[in-house]
């Protein structure tokens, strides 16, 4: 039996997000069934991250255990062959089998963006929330550096957040403006359901000056998802 790893690279915008769901399209099921083909069995996959519907990856990993003995080119090129367009296999790698996708992360990234021009764009619709307003990013900065460490994050939490346990860790928040757009960037071990949404949601009010960025620390330490703003 061998264990397989692969870089994983998709656009969500057509899927209903990560876990297989009965009668959708979902970037889990149409990757077992790919790579089930190549591999001649049924594959049951591992992810190092479950996404949500419009979430896109360029860096999404994925481990499945496997009997076949295939080359290289062949989980990628020819899995590759059986997928739609919007999921791409960037790499491929043998492991041990005390590798788990989802438990050998050390470090998970997530970047949001945000469009503040005051005509959205036909490009970047689904890439983008457009949010034709004048943020301080400063404050919103200045705000984010209280989630940095380890809390308990109830207060991002959604209500049908699976996750055991609501202490995460964020080891870094960097928001940045380029232009009209502004970028959250995010690095923590492990996130809540809709924790960066709702993160996000609470930022754009601070950012908008109808929160001062000390609103965040109250926020954070209510515990309580009511206590933060809109998804």
């Amino acid at each position: 039996m061998k264990r397989i790893v692969l870089g994983v690279e998709y656009d969500g915008t057509n899927f209903s997000g990560w876990q297989f769901q009965p009668a959708l399209r979902t970037i889990q099921d149409e990757l077992e069934k790919a790579i089930s083909k190549i591999a001649g069995d049924k594959i049951r996959i591992t992810c190092a991250g479950r996404t949500d519907a419009g979430v896109h990856a360029i860096g999404q990993v994925i481990h499945f255990d496997t009997n076949a003995d295939r080359p290289e080119s062949a989980w990628i090129l020819g899995v590759k062959t059986n997928l739609p367009d919007d999921i791409t296999i960037a790499w491929v790698k043998e492991v041990s089998p005390e590798f788990s996708a989802r438990f050998s992360a050390v470090e998970r990234h997530y970047c949001y963006l945000i469009n503040t021009s005051q005509v959205n764009s036909s490009i970047n619709r689904h890439r983008m929330l457009w949010y034709p307003k004048l943020l301080d990013v400063s404050a919103m900065q200045e705000a984010a550096q209280y989630l940095l460490g380890k809390h308990d994050f109830s207060s991002f939490r959604a209500a049908g957040c699976q996750s055991n346990s609501p202490v995460r860790s964020i080891n870094e928040i960097l928001i940045s403006r380029q232009q009209s757009v502004i970028r959250i960037d995010v690095k923590a071990n492990a996130f809540l359901h809709h924790m960066i949404r709702n993160i996000v949601g609470t930022l754009l009010s601070i950012g908008h000056l109808k929160k001062s960025p000390t609103w965040m620390k109250e926020v954070l330490a209510a515990k309580d998802r009511k206590a933060a703003d809109t998804t």
